[in-house]
């Protein structure tokens, strides 16, 4: 289980690889990612942490790109939509997908100090998920956990 946005990397890297698996994402899937896509992508990995639409708005706006909120809520939905990115529902913010095409339900570790957000995959919670509702007769179409807690680096500073 490896988890992104408390460790260090090569961030350079990180968006490379980033941008690449959505580019092949949108290949096998026939998907159009556009140029305004790609670059919201690019913003979210640039950032490793979740951005309101405003900010990435604000980014767009900056660059060119659009001014319009549609501009950029469009994009989003069709990164969210296509498993690229997340949306963190406690933040009412974005997160580009860490772990694209793997098809398991994103795990959310959000730092209450700092705001940043980490994402890990936990295939035994889904699998206890699925059990726990089974008997309801309930079937999960996405599930998505998000824990409050602290960072190792707000951790490692804490008085």
């Amino acid at each position: 289980m490896e988890t992104v946005g408390f460790r260090s990397h090569n961030h350079r890297t990180c968006i490379d690889e980033g941008v690449a698996a959505a580019v092949e994402t949108a290949q096998t899937k026939g998907l159009r990612l556009t140029p305004i896509r790609r670059r919201v992508l690019e913003i979210l990995l640039a950032e490793h942490r979740a951005m309101g639409a405003y900010e990435v708005l604000e980014v767009l706006r900056h660059e060119g790109l659009g001014s319009q909120p549609p501009v950029a809520y469009r994009a989003l939905s069709f990164l969210v939509e296509h498993k690229l990115a997340h949306k963190v529902e406690r933040l009412n913010a974005f997160i580009a997908c860490s772990h694209v095409g793997c098809g398991q339900a994103p795990v959310f570790l959000i730092c209450k100090d700092c705001g940043t957000v980490g994402e890990i995959t936990a295939p035994n919670v889904e699998v206890a998920l699925t059990s726990a509702v089974q008997p309801s007769g309930f079937s999960i179409d996405t599930a998505m956990i998000e824990i409050l807690g602290q960072c190792p680096g707000c951790h490692d500073n804490a008085p």
